[in-house]
């Protein structure tokens, strides 16, 4: 594969992981930041840093948004992140090359195509997959080990409308190594990377409710939960419980859930995430029940309405 040309726009912790990376793969690299502190580092490490993109005289390139995506409350905040992506607009009208844009940074599902895709052709004029291509590519980097984990990745996620796009950034990203998986939707992406990091959340979360109720009744709970993530399905089948849209059944589940509920309260232990957990499964059978009835409604001529 021969050495592609590279621009990180947003150049932090995720930013400067994949470039130094992409740098040291053989590519060239150049970061941009609107941070002149951060520029003026960058610098002093011997790497290409400025504060503005130019493509006016670039061949072909990927431009990697690796953007901050903070939440205010209860949702994310753009603002930085679509300031950055007008910029590179902006940058793309000064090009006659086709450039790929790859959305690297954590957002919501339907903004690859829902903001960016409309900011980069308002500011350039151009029009997705004809002037630039477009494609998600999220990160799963650790800020301790995001360097090590670019380098050394156990999943890459690609995903365009465009397959040229899938096809460049498989080439630039495959010689790193890991399981890679292509998807034509890029919120199908992004959904993947809220998904895994919900779910890491929740994780954690689930064992310090455990840990509550273990330091509660005297119990230490590290050789506990070390054999429960070697015995439960849940943890050693990936396949075990992801397929979404039916409620856990059987006898076990419902009862062990609703009876250490009733164990946890009569101990003094509130546990909020198990109590939603019984919810949501409450509500997915409900769902259910809704869905078969129509069904057999429907089969039968019975009008629903």
């Amino acid at each position: 594969m021969q050495p592609s040309r590279v621009f990180i726009v947003g150049s932090g912790v995720v930013g400067t992981a994949t470039g130094t990376g992409l740098l040291a793969a053989g590519n060239t690299v150049t970061f941009i930041d609107i941070s002149v502190p951060r520029v003026r580092h960058l610098q002093a490490q011997g790497l290409d840093a400025r504060t503005e993109l130019d493509l006016s005289s670039e061949p072909d390139s990927f431009i990697f948004l690796t953007l901050p995506t903070p939440n205010v409350g209860w949702r994310y905040d753009l603002g930085a992140f679509t300031a950055g992506t007008a910029a590179v607009g902006r940058a793309l009208a000064g090009s006659s090359a086709q450039h790929t844009v790859v959305v690297r940074s954590t957002v919501s599902p339907g903004t690859t195509e829902g903001l960016v895709r409309p900011v980069l052709e308002e500011n350039s004029g151009m029009t997705a997959g004809e002037g630039f291509r477009l494609a998600s590519n999220p990160e799963f980097l650790r800020a301790v080990s995001a360097a090590e984990d670019f380098s050394h990745p156990w999943m890459t996620v690609i995903a365009s409308r465009d397959p040229q796009a899938v096809a460049r950034l498989r080439g630039l990203l495959e010689p790193f190594g890991g399981e890679m998986r292509t998807f034509s939707d890029p919120a199908e992406a992004e959904f993947i990377k809220c998904a895994h990091n919900i779910f890491n959340a929740t994780k954690i979360s689930f064992w310090n409710e455990m840990w509550l109720i273990a330091q509660k009744i005297g119990l230490d709970l590290d050789p506990i939960a070390a054999t429960v993530a070697k015995s439960a399905e849940g943890s050693i089948n990936p396949q075990y419980g992801i397929r979404g849209g039916a409620p856990y059944g059987g006898v076990c589940l419902p009862k062990d859930t609703c009876g250490f509920l009733g164990y946890s309260d009569a101990i003094g232990v509130d546990m909020p995430l198990l109590q939603a957990v019984v919810e949501t499964n409450n509500r997915l059978e409900s769902v259910v029940k809704q869905e078969v009835e129509a069904a057999g409604k429907a089969a039968s001529g019975i009008p629903t309405a």
